[in-house]
């Protein structure tokens, strides 16, 4: 199947709200501009190299995601370009942010729902006072929350992880600030992007499933 045929695939099973953030991170230039042609408008990068080649690559109206987890002292290379960061989780790349992006960037929580030792993210009740301490940095426009299922086959399991985020987010949503939106969900991959899309997921990554042509 082409990439074109995944992406229209992928669609037709998702609501159409539902944003498809295809991640091309192991992909080249010219596979992720396919993509574009496709149709395909969110892209996702976890390596600031790769994040500016896309960046640079890709049409105006494209927009590149930097789902990875980004160090401090990198924020300023992509300071420019950063539109969408899906793993704010340390106030340091908060301040950064402020600093040095010349406009807002919209941002989600990583919460590590799960609370599994391998991933990164906030524990659930760590989120609130982070969310507080965020309120004076303007250029961080806090738009929802993110987290990872485990890789299971415990469908049950998977699906606890995505209520869990979402429970979490309306309850932290009555105390929303000028800057804190929690208005989207950033959870969802390939293998389990259907369980999340039945619990409000708004944004779902998802790579091989769209840019594999076998």
């Amino acid at each position: 199947m082409t990439i074109k045929e995944n992406y229209e695939a992928i669609l037709s099973e998702i609501p159409e709200s539902t944003n498809v953030v295809v991640v091309t991170k192991y992909h080249t230039v010219e596979e992720t501009l396919e993509a574009y042609e496709a149709g395909v408008r969110h892209f996702g990068e976890n390596r600031v190299e790769g994040f500016l080649e896309k960046r640079a690559a890709l049409p105006a109206d494209a927009h590149v995601h930097f789902i990875g987890t980004l160090q401090s002292r990198k924020v300023k290379d992509i300071s420019e370009h950063l539109e969408y960061l899906h793993s704010l989780e340390r106030l340091s790349v908060a301040k950064k942010i402020e600093n040095e992006c010349a406009g807002p960037v919209k941002c989600f929580i990583q919460v590590n729902v799960s609370g599994e030792e391998s991933k990164h993210g906030l524990h659930v009740d760590d989120v609130a006072d982070f969310l507080e301490s965020l309120k004076p940095y303007k250029k961080v426009q806090v738009v929802g929350l993110m987290t990872m299922a485990p890789h299971v086959d415990d469908e049950g399991e998977i699906e606890s992880v995505f209520v869990k985020l979402k429970e979490l987010s309306n309850r932290l949503a009555l105390s929303n600030a000028d800057n804190i939106q929690l208005k989207e969900l950033s959870m969802g991959m390939s293998n389990d992007y259907h369980i999340a899309v039945r619990h409000g997921a708004s944004f779902i990554r998802i790579g091989s499933k769209i840019m594999s042509k076998e």
